[in-house]
This record gives C-alpha cells, sequence and structure tokens, in this order.
C-alpha cells in the first residue's frame, strides 16, 4: 500500500467575487479525512488556495503528499511563478505585488514541511477524487457565514 498521502482540493465561489467554500479529502493507508470551510465575501482563487493550506496543515508530521487539483492557478503558482515571486520579494516580472500574496506565503510555508509534488486534473470530468473535494467546497459556502467556519468529516 502506498506511503504517500493523496489529497484532492477544490475551491468554489458563488459570484467571483461572492461567498466561497473550499474543501479537500485526504487519503492515507486506506483511511481518508473530509475537511471544508468557507468565507462570506472571497474570490474562486483565494478559496483554491485555502483548500490546499488547510489540507496540508492537517498533517501532523513530515510526509511525502500528493496534490491532486483542478486549478491550473495553484499548480502553475507553485511549479512555475512561485520561485522568481520570492526571488522578487513577492512581485511579479511586471513589478506588481502578487495577488493574494497572504496565502502564497501560507501556502509556501505550509508546503516546506513536507515532499509535495502536484497534478492537475480537469474539473467536472468525473474524477471521484476531485468530485467529491467539489462537494466539500460546496458544503464550505454553505458554512460561509461564519467567517473561517469549517466542516471535518
Amino acid at each position: 500500500m502506498s506511503q504517500i498521502v493523496k489529497i484532492y482540493t477544490d475551491g468554489a465561489c458563488k459570484g467571483n467575487p461572492g461567498p466561497g467554500g473550499w474543501g479537500a479529502l485526504l487519503h492515507y493507508k486506506g483511511h481518508r479525512k473530509e475537511i471544508c470551510g468557507g468565507e462570506p465575501q472571497t474570490t474562486n482563487n483565494r478559496m483554491e488556495l485555502m483548500a490546499a493550506i488547510q489540507a496540508l496543515a492537517e498533517l501532523t508530521r513530515t510526509c511525502e503528499v500528493k496534490v491532486i487539483t483542478d486549478s491550473q492557478y495553484v499548480r502553475k503558482g507553485v511549479l512555475e511563478w512561485m520561485e522568481g515571486w520570492k526571488k522578487r520579494n513577492w512581485l511579479t516580472a511586471a513589478k506588481q505585488p502578487v495577488k493574494n500574496q497572504d496565502l502564497w506565503k501560507k501556502l509556501d510555508s505550509v508546503m516546506a514541511e513536507h515532499d509535495v509534488t502536484w497534478q492537475w486534473v480537469k474539473g467536472h470530468s468525473g474524477h471521484p477524487g476531485n468530485e467529491r473535494a467539489d462537494d466539500l467546497a460546496n458544503l464550505g459556502i454553505t458554512k460561509s457565514n461564519l467567517r473561517g467556519s469549517t466542516c471535518v468529516k
């Protein structure tokens, strides 16, 4: 059986900006954990980032992790853009502050504790882990009436 923690993440927003939610499904050695949360006023990109941040923060020790996401924004941000942003003190190539910098910094911090790989899957294409993460993100929207509310299963 695999020793890799698999994490499926998704974010959702009703309106952009608007009420938003994030969800994640964690799998390890036959165990699974579902988490979600929401914000009353946010963007889809922020919720995509929050899903990854909160899922990685759930891990209680250093792990090998595979994050499966339907967000090219998060995947490309980590794999293609973040290194340059950090070298430029969190400025884009156009010398503008990185959008959602607070969350990118949190993601960078929680990733540093683990060996993380990233996989993209097409959203709403029937992938069971991604579909469940989407369900959890939408559940998070219903919880968004309380800032930072969460649900754990």
